[in-house]
């Protein structure tokens, strides 16, 4: 429903339930975006004449390393105490949410360093092409933040601001008034991330040409945007009040200068020409 000036979102985060167990459109999120990154994947490797088995172990090794680092990143990054004092909490809490995106990088930066090792292929080829599937995947997840009404912005009276009346926060800290939707503001700053990767890769073959390029403006894409957003983001952990940067912040920092840095090392170096590209028909099945 839309009032003036602002969007009531009475959105049901719970997609459908088998008896006591919900299944939320957060879920789902995660599981797009782990399809949408495999199918790249997919992609890449036919593209560049590289066997099955590869596009097949990055699902095993991006898939368990993404997830495992989001949720320790979460668990260590915004609530060490309680996790700390209750490790076994970081497994049996999972249902009750707790999931942070640059854990998720840490755990991937490692999950592809050892995919890379398995399937003898230079870290940086890795780098590269996983950063278009996390422009998509990251746009996923934060569309799967706005159907749990959460991490939303602060108060605005700008006539796209939403009104989370799910969320006990907004409820008991904005209303009656509008907040940012920062889900939708991050959303459409990963999607333009993903197709410039994209066209970059595909159109001007990039990751080729000037290896380490692709990883470097993905990480701009991607953290410079968490980074200004958080501006207008409420935090996500009382102990976050007054900080100048909120953890996020901090936390994005490394990644925006290791982006600054690979993207000067990709254009500073002698532009590679790259072997024909592959084309490889699909089998048909029978």
């Amino acid at each position: 429903m839309i009032r003036i000036l602002s969007i009531v979102w009475d959105f049901d985060p719970v997609f459908f339930s088998f008896g006591s167990l919900d299944i939320r459109y957060y879920g789902l999120m995660w599981v797009l975006a782990i399809l949408a990154g495999a199918k790249l994947f997919d992609s890449f490797c036919r593209r560049e004449g590289l066997p099955e088995k590869v596009s097949e172990s990055i699902f095993l090794y991006g898939t368990l390393a993404t997830i495992i680092g989001a949720r320790l990143g979460h668990c260590l990054f915004y609530d060490p105490v309680e996790y700390l004092s209750r490790p076994w909490t970081i497994i049996t809490g999972f249902r009750d949410g707790g999931l942070a995106s640059h854990g998720a990088a840490i755990g991937l930066l490692i999950g592809l360093w050892l995919f890379s090792r398995k399937n003898k292929l230079p870290y940086i080829w890795s780098l590269d092409r996983i950063m278009i599937a996390v422009g998509i995947g990251g746009a996923f997840v934060r569309l799967g933040n706005l159907f749990n009404s959460e991490i939303f912005g602060t108060a605005t009276t700008l006539p796209w601001g939403f009104e989370f009346v799910r969320s006990y926060k907004w409820v008991t800290e904005f209303a009656p008034a509008a907040v940012h939707p920062t889900q939708i503001y991050e959303a459409l700053c990963y999607l333009a991330t993903f197709a410039l990767l994209a066209w970059l890769y595909y159109a001007r073959d990039m990751a080729r040409r000037r290896p380490g390029v692709l990883f470097g403006i993905g990480l701009e894409g991607i953290f410079l945007t968490r980074f200004f957003i958080e501006f207008i983001k409420t935090e996500q952990e009382a102990f976050e009040r007054g900080w100048t940067l909120d953890m996020g912040q901090w936390l994005s920092i490394p990644f925006i200068l290791l982006g600054v840095y690979m993207i000067w090392r990709g254009v500073s170096q002698p532009e590679r020409v790259p072997a024909p590209v592959v084309r490889t028909a699909k089998k048909r099945k029978r």
